[in-house]
């Protein structure tokens, strides 16, 4: 089976060529900041029918191409699991083998609000530790980050190469517009954030029924609770994607969970300039589904 490899200095999609696939497996596929954590969660919740997971999220549905655990301890872990297994990857589909047995879950958000959470996380993460647990050198010390504002402004205008930058603007967009091409496949589920916070409880529904599950029932409604941005703030330490202990603050990590953050710091020209370059990297059928 031939798929892109794509790498950065703590991914590698490579280790998806050991990864045996079971019946029933779900993939979740996201850029980063566009709700994996929150899609994760509420998979688990269908699967297990209790609104406390029965171990921290990061164990339980393991980041497949993060070097900073090693593989075999990552497959390990998964073979172990007697249940339908969740397995998570920042990796564009055509970058992860393609199962048959499996259900591949793409979650959109809108890039300029993913791109203002993916700089808040920026502060978020000890670089110094994440280095040490790849075997990567000790960086120099580096000049200050701009200002939000700033810096979504050039996010904007960055024209990254979208296999190597996959957060850029352009790796964004490629990663949806590869999921949205493959979106009449039965086996693969789009999902929008702006649904998840309009109607979870309606969006639990639906992925239960793309999974072949039974939906919450009436007497159920502390699963759709259990997934609420709220609730899992409060239960940041079990459910924060920090399996090697690279967060400097597992709460932080659930800063806002709305949209419309971007919007609140463009002005007319930065936004006007967002929407006429994405129209240039993304088909408009896409763009009127992402940005609505």
């Amino acid at each position: 089976m031939t798929f892109r490899r794509y790498t950065s200095p703590d991914e590698d999609s490579g280790r998806w060529r050991e990864f045996p696939f079971r019946d029933g497996d779900v993939v979740v596929s996201t850029r980063s900041k566009h709700g994996t954590t929150w899609v994760q969660t509420i998979v688990l919740l269908l699967i297990h029918r209790r609104p406390d997971l029965p171990t921290r999220l990061p164990g339980l549905s393991p980041w497949v191409d993060h070097l900073v655990e090693p593989l075999d301890a990552v497959l390990a872990r998964l073979e172990a699991q007697r249940h339908r297994r969740v397995v998570k990857t920042h990796t564009p589909l055509d970058g992860v083998p393609f199962d048959r047995r499996a259900t591949y879950i793409v979650v959109a958000r809108h890039p300029l609000d993913a791109a203002v959470s993916l700089y808040h996380q920026g502060d978020n993460i000890d670089r110094e530790r994440m280095r040490r647990l790849v075997g990567a050198p000790m960086a120099q010390r580096s000049a200050p980050r701009p200002p939000v504002e700033q810096w979504l402004a050039s996010w904007i205008d960055n024209d990254a190469d979208p296999v190597q930058v996959l957060d850029s603007l352009p790796g964004v967009l490629r990663h949806l517009t590869d999921a949205w091409s493959r979106r009449d496949r039965d086996n693969v589920v789009l999902v929008h954030y702006a649904d998840l916070l309009a109607d979870l409880e309606g969006q639990m529904r639906h992925l239960a029924e793309a999974l072949h599950m039974e939906p919450p029932r009436e007497d159920e409604a502390d699963l759709a609770r259990a997934a609420t941005f709220v609730a899992m703030r409060e239960r940041a330490s079990l459910l924060a994607p920090d399996a090697g202990g690279i967060l400097l603050n597992s709460q932080k990590f659930f800063r806002r969970g709305t949209s419309g953050a971007a919007a609140e710091l463009l002005d007319p020209h930065d936004l006007a300039r967002y929407h006429e370059r994405a129209a240039a990297l993304a088909p408009p059928d896409l763009l009127a589904w992402l940005h609505r």
